[in-house]
């Protein structure tokens, strides 16, 4: 139990992790699954786990990469954050505008770019921006037809 501890808090030192990838990370190293859940019980309890407040940094470095809904729930999802907790704090994300302004300032930063293509250069490498970073189709439709006329 000790030996998984240490290991839990040298990987917590490295980097903030939530508890599904810290489990994989400990199971991995080939750490009983019964000890493994109580470090990380353990850890919960003494708060240097915070499933939450990590999942919401996340959508917080999403949003400053132009990331859509999509793409944050598939990084959330890569990070080991449950599903439930992903949906959840997407979906305040969305309802606060964030994806949203996401979307907006990646049509800025392509118009940008882009100034001087023709249109339909510029509309094909904002879809495909767009879509990549796992924005809304509707949302992307609006900000194409303001920004890039």
């Amino acid at each position: 139990m000790d030996a998984c501890r240490e290991a839990a808090l040298r990987l917590l030192d490295a980097a903030p992790r939530s508890s599904g990838a810290l489990r994989d990370r400990l199971l991995g190293k080939g750490y009983a699954e019964d000890v493994v859940e109580g470090v990380i019980d353990r850890l919960i309890a003494v708060h240097l786990i915070n499933d939450l407040d990590y999942a919401e940094s996340v959508v917080r470095v999403c949003a400053n990469r132009m990331m859509g809904r999509r793409g944050t729930m598939m990084e959330l999802a890569r990070k080991g954050v449950d599903r439930k907790l992903a949906e959840q704090v997407c979906g305040e994300a969305e309802q606060n505008g964030i994806f949203e302004e996401a979307a907006w300032e990646l049509g800025r930063r392509v118009a940008r770019k882009t100034e001087g293509l023709e249109r339909q250069v510029r509309q094909r490498r904002f879809w495909s921006a767009g879509g990549r970073k796992g924005h809304n189709p509707a949302t992307l439709r609006e900000v194409a037809a303001e920004l890039l006329g």
